[in-house]
């Protein structure tokens, strides 16, 4: 998988709102009203990522959730990463 340049990566997170570019990684911090519906979306999103055969950096703190996606085989971002976000938002909308 190739990996992407700052631009392309910047076009790309235009339509993902929340999404930064920090540290080589895109991220976004999410807030639910507490532990269990923070754990249980992230449940949900380890579904998703196990059938796209991509797993999130991400940290999660009483009912914030932190994501950071980066293709570790292309040392970077790839496309993989901007699908999983998408799903990710779907998941969470």
């Amino acid at each position: 998988m190739k990996k992407m340049n700052t631009n392309e990566i910047e076009e790309a997170i235009k339509n993902l709102p929340g999404w930064a570019l920090k540290d080589e990684m895109i991220m976004k911090s999410f807030t639910f009203k507490d532990f269990k519906e923070a754990f249980a979306t992230m449940t949900h999103i380890a579904f998703e990522c196990e059938k796209q055969n991509h797993h999130p950096n991400w940290e999660n703190v009483y009912n914030r959730l932190t994501i950071k996606l980066s293709t570790h085989d292309a040392d970077g971002i790839t496309q993989k990463d901007i699908d999983l976000a998408k799903s990710i938002e779907e998941i969470v909308g």
